[in-house]
């Protein structure tokens, strides 16, 4: 595919904040006709607006939309100011945002051992033993690793680890970050022996001699991090700008930031005020930090672009280490997962943030997690009435929505509870999920086109750094539910793809809903702030196989380009 190409007679790529009248009605041009910042023709353009859901131009001033149809039209609002844009081919759509990922870890990725993709544990105890002999670290600390598809067939064990490294501590987080493996030494500092009792909402494995294996699962993790040495601002700044710019070059134009300290808050709206985070950032807290949240309701940077309304809180662990909460036994182990919280200590939070207008959203994977979710949310909903609500439309996000009894499936729109799904998590999962659950649990799990019909909205989103984070992954794995390799395998249900209109809007329109800005975000609309992204091939008519080999090459914020491909 051939690269963006400019035709400007001012090279100016990043919008001006100037205010302008901009034609509300596109088929009568008002009679002082506004000459655009920024025009983009040359390629198919879709608005994810059911109403207008194609157009030939889109026309930008002072940050929004001020035409979205003919390129006739559009070519009356260019002037000796405005930078003109051809698509030469490609494909526009609106920002594409991720409703779920992890901004600092997605950073910290790039910057550390990424075990990302090794395909067996011999090949991760070369790269850990290569990364001890290249950068000399006192703590040694990578991320990344999955085992599901290794010859070994197993977790690995800190006697692993220690084969390669055993004179300084080693801690290895699993890929979807339920579950580290610490080598002995390790242990050994955080005095972790086969008599320590795994705290409430964890698990420390063991061998058949009562000795730990290394393996420490959910609420256990924390018995080894206080042997990591505490990032420095600088180093978390580092992390945020750098997850910043990877984004904005996969052509995301927002996240939906998970678990975050109040002082990464910070850092983000000082960042972006200095410019050098440029995408939206929509924040969900840590719980530790919601006093905070519910003294000062929801807060935002000066222009907007860091928003946080959210508390992120935990119902269970991840299915891939047993640890998501199940209703019945794991099929392939004498275990129901675990549970991280109670109700008791969480029924209070959810009525203060139903009184005072805070968002909730909640991890849930198994389908007893989710359940509890549903009904935890929804006795909330009962005790709170709706007059007595800071808002009467709360918007509570259930964070995965994995694995669901079809029973439950209805209660999401019912409830009007939003179903923030990833799609990857199905295309990788579906290695495994039939040994964990059997093959009467799959109906219902990553039930997105269930939902979907059912009324419920689904947030489209990717886990990242669980997951790589590329949206065309996303949109690939959402309407095709194949792996990268093209296996599908028996009994995953075909039938949960979505059309590429539905995904188009589970990565657009939908999580601007799930972030209550669906009324200037989302779609392609005069009025609404002008948030794109352009693609190098057209995702909506390209052949499954091709969609993850689709590459971004244009990345516009209100207005502002935050990636441009060479």
């Amino acid at each position: 595919m051939r690269p963006i190409r400019l035709f400007a007679t001012l090279f100016a790529l990043v919008g001006t904040a100037a205010a302008g009248v901009f034609a509300q009605d596109t088929t009568n041009a008002p009679a002082a006709t506004p000459v655009a910042d920024m025009v983009i023709w040359g390629g198919p353009i879709y608005t994810a607006d059911d109403a207008n859901p194609t157009a030939e131009a889109v026309a930008i001033k002072g940050g929004v939309f001020i035409h979205v149809g003919t390129r006739l039209e559009a070519e009356a609002l260019v002037g000796d100011t405005t930078t003109v844009l051809s698509l030469d081919g490609a494909a526009l759509y609106p920002g594409f945002v991720d409703a779920h990922a992890h901004l600092h870890g997605i950073g910290e990725r790039e910057l550390t051992l990424n075990l990302e993709g090794i395909d067996s544990l011999e090949a991760v105890k070369k790269t850990v033993a290569d990364w001890r002999a290249k950068e000399q670290p006192s703590v040694l600390v990578g991320r990344g690793w999955i085992e599901t598809h290794w010859p070994e067939k197993r977790f690995p064990t800190r006697w692993d680890i220690d084969e390669v490294v055993g004179d300084i501590p080693v801690i290895l987080t699993r890929a979807d970050g339920h579950a580290v493996v610490a080598n002995s030494k390790a242990l050994e500092m955080a005095g972790v022996t086969g008599e320590t009792e795994a705290p409430y909402g964890g698990e420390i494995i063991k061998n058949a001699l009562g000795e730990p294996t290394g393996m420490l699962v959910d609420a256990a993790m924390p018995l080894v991090y206080g042997l990591v040495p505490a990032p420095t601002q600088a180093d978390v700044d580092r992390a945020l700008v750098t997850g910043a710019n990877v984004y904005a070059q996969y052509g995301w134009t927002g996240l939906h930031n998970m678990s975050v300290p109040m002082t990464r808050v910070e850092a983000l709206e000082r960042l972006a005020d200095a410019g050098d985070v440029k995408i939206r950032v929509y924040n969900a807290i840590e719980p530790e930090d919601a006093p905070s949240l519910f003294a000062s309701g929801m807060r935002q940077n000066a222009d907007g672009r860091i928003v946080t309304r959210t508390i992120k809180l935990y119902m269970d662990g991840a299915l891939g280490s047993r640890g998501a909460a199940l209703l019945e036994p794991y099929s392939d182990a004498a275990s129901s997962g675990l549970l991280l919280t109670t109700k008791d200590e969480t029924m209070p939070l959810l009525r203060q943030a139903l009184g005072s207008g805070i968002q909730i959203a909640m991890h849930a994977i198994g389908d007893r997690g989710n359940r509890l979710v549903l009904n935890w949310f929804e006795e909330a909903f009962e005790d709170v009435a709706v007059p007595e609500r800071a808002i009467a439309d709360p918007r509570w996000r259930d964070e995965h929505t994995q694995i669901v009894t079809p029973e439950d499936l209805p209660r999401y729109a019912e409830l009007g509870v939003i179903a923030s799904m990833q799609p990857s998590h199905a295309i990788g999962d579906l290695h495994f999920a039939p040994d964990r659950l059997g093959d009467d649990r799959l109906v219902g799990a990553y039930a997105w086109s269930s939902l979907i019909a059912s009324g419920a909205v689904v947030a489209g989103g990717s886990d990242a750094p669980v997951e790589r984070g590329d949206p065309m992954i996303e949109f690939y794995a959402a309407v095709h539910r194949h792996d990268l390799k093209g296996f599908q395998g028996e009994n995953w249900h075909a039938e949960e793809a979505v059309t590429r209109t539905e995904a188009l809007k589970m990565f657009t329109l939908w999580p601007a809903y799930a972030a209550f800005a669906e009324d200037r975000l989302g779609s392609i609309t005069v009025g609404k702030d002008a948030d794109l992204t352009a693609f190098d091939r057209d995702i909506m008519t390209a052949t499954p196989a091709d969609i993850p080999k689709t590459k971004a090459i244009l990345t516009v914020v209100k207005g502002d380009v935050a990636y441009m491909a060479e």
